[in-house]
């Protein structure tokens, strides 16, 4: 069992979309028993909301399914339940460790990692408007996300 927490500033946008893409692209691959994904926003500010309409109107352009889901924040015992966290950006990834202190099992990850583009950061449509760019670099993140995670179940 592989649990993920994919996490950005409000939990309303980014790590949304990453955790219906990721979801979607295990269910479609026939692992989502052997997967937990979630996500989780390191500010208060969008506590209780749904997903932004952008994100949802993406998600539906794009076929993918959503199911309920409200922005809820990080929490420090989040680093024990979830063998991988997964920000969006450098300052997710600063906050991130902000919320649990340190990361001595190197759990804490950027979603671009995954993919020959290590070290970028996936925009903040919320800020740029472009849901289509951070929808192309989810997919792309996710796609190499699965692939590292298939490597992981097979060993």
């Amino acid at each position: 069992m592989i649990k993920i927490l994919f996490i950005c500033h409000g939990n309303i946008c980014r790590s949304t979309m990453a955790q219906f893409v990721m979801e979607y692209m295990v269910s479609q691959a026939g692992l989502a028993d052997q997967f937990v994904i979630e996500s989780a926003a390191t500010s208060t500010e969008e506590i209780g909301n749904g997903p932004h309409r952008g994100t949802v109107m993406k998600m539906r352009e794009m076929g993918i399914p959503m199911r309920e889901h409200r922005a809820r924040q990080m929490r420090r015992d989040d680093y024990d339940q979830y063998d991988m966290i997964i920000g969006m950006d450098r300052w997710n990834e600063k906050n991130i460790l902000r919320i649990v202190g340190s990361d001595p099992q190197d759990k804490i990850s950027s979603l671009l990692d995954y993919t020959e583009r290590k070290g970028q950061e996936i925009a903040d449509p919320w800020y740029t408007g472009n849901f289509d760019e951070t929808y192309r670099d989810v997919d792309e993140g996710c796609r190499g996300l699965l692939a590292y995670c298939r490597e992981q179940l097979a060993d």
